[in-house]
Order: structure tokens, then sequence, then C-alpha cells
């Protein structure tokens, strides 16, 4: 990397060393199951008339759900992120980068515990393998070169999409003070951790010949597509945990529902125009 990079993880590493544990920054208190998780607008089945049908605790406990999906999607990512930085670690790695990754692993490790004890305190933890990410996804963020295009341009979309989600509720009424909570903490911290993936990923761009990069696009439409299905699309049987039968049905119903098409269209816009502007072609 270079200088003014190093100049800028330097400030991200400062930044953040007033860590406030994410435990201790969320009132759980306030984290019950008798409210919305999310607003209703934001809710996969939103916009249909059969969600107009659902009976309030229905519609209540699919907006913890949702956001339970959400959850899991952030220690999906946390944990490869972490698994995959801990092995850069290395003495000659330049002091900037090594002292800065020890600190996004402290937050995105609290971010994961935090999520934890989201499901935890409120007793609505999925059961073993209800959750799973896409595969293909999965591997490319398993094997991707470290260091390379792809691993950066990976590490901006699990950053990115997120961070619209949490700053879009932030901005709307109507979810529980816990909730509200848990993505502020989110924000502040992932808006270090875009900074310094932005800088990663500028700084590996140059040494990769145009036409590579146009080969590289196919990959990166599908990691943004298949993130922001299981994000934004909860499997089958958490329509099920939320009191809806035949959980497959729903989901189909989700899919295809053309105001949750926009919604995701509208979140997914901005983490687009930016890996456009680095000169993928996305669309």
């Amino acid at each position: 990397m270079q200088n003014a990079d190093h100049a800028l993880l330097r400030q991200l590493s400062e930044n953040s060393q007033r860590y406030r544990d994410p435990l201790g920054a969320v009132d759980w208190t306030r984290l019950d199951a008798d409210s919305f998780w999310l607003p209703e607008s934001a809710l996969s089945l939103h916009g249909l008339a059969a969600y107009e049908d659902l009976a309030l605790d229905v519609r209540r406990r699919l907006s913890q759900y949702e956001f339970i999906n959400v959850m899991h999607a952030g220690l999906w990512l946390e944990r490869v992120f972490m698994q995959r930085l801990s092995r850069r670690l290395s003495a000659r790695l330049p002091r900037a980068e090594y002292q800065y990754f020890l600190h996004e692993m402290r937050e995105e490790a609290g971010h994961s515990l935090m999520f934890l004890r989201a499901m935890e305190s409120a007793g609505l933890a999925a059961p073993p393998q209800a959750w799973r990410p896409p595969p293909l996804a999965d591997w490319l963020a398993r094997r991707a070169p470290a260091g390379g295009v792809l691993f950066w341009a990976a590490t901006v979309v699990a950053e990115d999409v997120p961070d619209k989600f949490n700053r879009h509720l932030r901005a709307t009424e109507g979810i529980n003070p816990a909730v509200r909570d848990i993505c502020t903490v989110h924000c502040i911290d992932e808006a270090r951790h875009i900074a310094a993936a932005r800088a990663q990923l500028e700084a590996t761009l140059p040494a990769l010949p145009r036409p590579l990069l146009a080969l590289l696009n196919p990959l990166v439409r599908l990691l943004v597509r298949q993130y922001a299905q299981v994000f934004y699309l909860p499997p089958a049987q958490f329509y099920e945990l939320a009191g809806l039968t035949h959980g497959d049905r729903w989901r189909r119903m989700a899919r295809h529902n053309p105001a949750r098409q926009a919604f995701v269209r509208e979140r997914l816009a901005p983490t687009l125009h930016l890996l456009e502007g680095y000169g993928f072609r996305l669309q």
C-alpha cells in the first residue's frame, strides 16, 4: 500500500482506540418480543394483500425473525472475514496495516457477540442449520486470494450492504430502541471498516490489467446478488417460526413481491454505484 493509505489506516486505528464493547452500548432491558424490530415497510411481505391480512402478533414476530436473518448474515461474513484477516497477520506486514487489522478484528468480534446476545436475550434463536450461507458466495469469500481485488471488492460489498440497511433503519420510526442501538453501534464501526476496505481495493486495482477486471465482473455480480438474497430474503423456516405455515410458499411470495424488489433495489443502489466507480460493470 502507498503512504497515503497507511496514513488513513493510522487515523482509523486512532479513531478505534476509544473502544466501547458493543455489549455495553445496547440497553438490553428494552429488547423484547412484544415490539417491532423492523419497521413494517422494511419487511419482505409488506405491500402484499396477504400481509395486510396477517394478525398483528404474526407481523411483529416476522419483523423479529427478519432482523435475526440480518444478524445471521452478519455472523457469517464477520466469521469468514476474521478467519481470512487473521491469516494475513505477519511480522512482515507494515505496522499501520497490522495495527488497523487488530482493531477491526476486535470490533467485528464485538458485533458478533452483540448479535448472539440479541438472539439470546429475546429467546428467539433459530434452530441449528436453519440459516445457511449461499454456497458459491461462501466459497468465493473463503477462497479468493486474500489481499487481491476480488477479496477487497467482496469486503466492500459485505460492509456496505448492511451499512445502508442500518442507516435506513436508524432514520425510520417504529423499531425497538435496543435494535436501534445495535444498528447505531454497527454504523459507527462500519464507517471505518468501509473506508479501510475501499482504501485496500483502491491500492490493488492499479496493478490489475483491465481485461482481468472485466473477467471479475461476473463474480462480483454473483457476490452482490447472492449476498443481497440471503440478507433480504429469510429462509423458509424463519417464516414458519414467525407463525406462517408453508414457509416455502411465503418465501416465494416475498421473492416476487414488487414492493420488496423496489425496496431492495433502493438500498443496493449506493453500493452498486460505489463499485461501478471502480470500473466494475454490475448492471
